[in-house]
């Protein structure tokens, strides 16, 4: 059976996310994991992702714990370096599908302020045919709501939809709605995928072999 659309999640797919490796570099590893014991700062992450303000949810948290305040706010004023650099074997994974003419969608958690930084940063983001994002939609993965709009949104069969992302709920909330699914663990292993399903050559997928 076909593929119909490959289906890309972002974070530590074709950007990395690391934000405890940010305020290691920042405040040191001892005070990181201090302050990531004491404030809930995935929680506010979470709520941003659901379509919260990031300026608001980022000032509420940094009242709530005024000793933490300047670095709560790093959350907002250095987000990118949190979020970056580029995976560059996924992001040429993803040119190489565009220029088979493979349709491509994301499917990502992310705020609705932090996208539009990194859409800005990264250009490649553009290459997508549709873009579904948690805070637009008001609900995140792994919840089957967020893959059933997908699938109604693109007219697309779920077993035509093959699906790549770095966390194991979602990849399994996916498996269990019949898309095909990939658990993200590097380039290396996306591209041996893709080849598997006959939608990049191992030349393509393999450059450099």
């Amino acid at each position: 059976m076909p593929i119909d659309a490959v289906v890309f999640d972002i974070g530590r797919v074709l950007i990395d996310w690391q934000p405890e490796a940010f305020y290691d570099r920042t405040i040191g590893p001892e005070r990181r994991k201090a302050l990531f014991s004491e404030v809930d700062l995935h929680g506010m992450n979470l709520a941003v992702d659901l379509g919260g303000d990031l300026e608001e949810a980022v000032e509420r948290l940094a009242a709530a714990h005024p000793g933490w305040a300047a670095e709560i706010r790093l959350w907002q004023s250095h987000w990118l370096e949190m979020a970056s650099p580029e995976i560059p074997g996924s992001v040429q994974l993803l040119r190489d599908l565009k220029a088979r003419g493979v349709p491509l969608f994301a499917l990502t958690n992310f705020g609705a302020a932090t996208f539009e930084i990194a859409c800005a940063a990264y250009p490649f983001l553009a290459l997508f045919d549709r873009r579904f994002v948690s805070a637009h939609l008001g609900m995140v993965k792994p919840d089957p709501a967020i893959y059933e709009v997908v699938e109604r949104e693109t007219g697309t069969r779920p077993a035509g939809l093959l699906f790549t992302d770095d966390k194991a709920e979602n990849v399994e909330a996916a498996a269990a709605r019949g898309w095909r699914s990939h658990l993200f663990d590097g380039p290396e292993g996306w591209a041996a995928r893709l080849v598997a399903e006959g939608l990049l050559s191992e030349k393509e997928a393999c450059p450099d072999a």
